[in-house]
């Protein structure tokens, strides 16, 4: 059974490897994954899949917005799938703190970063490689209906300057 640690793990030699490139990530994590044994795989993917539906909130939606500068719901997943890719600290971070991007990023480049769907199939690459069937129901509780918390009014540049101060100031100011 992969422990937690064991994920991040993964998550985080494949982005050094890649040296931050979300794509290159994918593509080594879907090789490193091809490397265990299917049911590894399956956790690894349960861990994702988990960590994905707790950042499903408005806030972690609004620090999004900031960054890229609007992002639909499909952009969303993505970014959510890219913000688990940059590890552990970073991601619990944002989940603790959205703002606290500000500090937690060290770069960011709207047109590279905050979007890797690719990631967020991974797992599902390396199953069927390894079984030739597809990734089979994970039995996790579905992603919540709605992101949760408040929602914000993301086209509101006032409430979004208010919500994320750092954010704003670094990226929009």
């Amino acid at each position: 059974m992969m422990d937690e640690t064991e994920f991040w793990g993964l998550v985080d030699s494949a982005r050094e490897v890649a040296d931050g490139d979300p794509e290159d990530q994918s593509d080594l994590l879907v090789d490193q994954l091809s490397q265990l044994d299917p049911d590894a795989v399956l956790d690894f993917a349960r861990h994702f899949e988990a960590r994905s539906n707790r950042a499903y909130r408005w806030d972690v939606w609004g620090a999004a917005w900031v960054l890229l500068g609007g992002v639909s719901d499909d952009a969303f997943e993505a970014f959510r799938f890219w913000l688990i890719g940059q590890g552990r600290e970073i991601f619990e971070g944002a989940l603790h703190d959205p703002d606290a991007l500000a500090d937690l990023l060290e770069d960011f480049d709207e047109q590279v970063d905050g979007d890797c769907e690719d990631l967020g199939y991974a797992a599902d690459e390396a199953y069927e490689r390894l079984t030739g069937a597809p990734l089979p129901e994970l039995g996790l509780a579905p992603a919540p209906r709605e992101p949760i918390g408040a929602p914000l009014d993301f086209e509101s540049e006032a409430v979004l300057a208010e919500r994320y101060p750092r954010l704003w100031e670094r990226f929009k100011g």
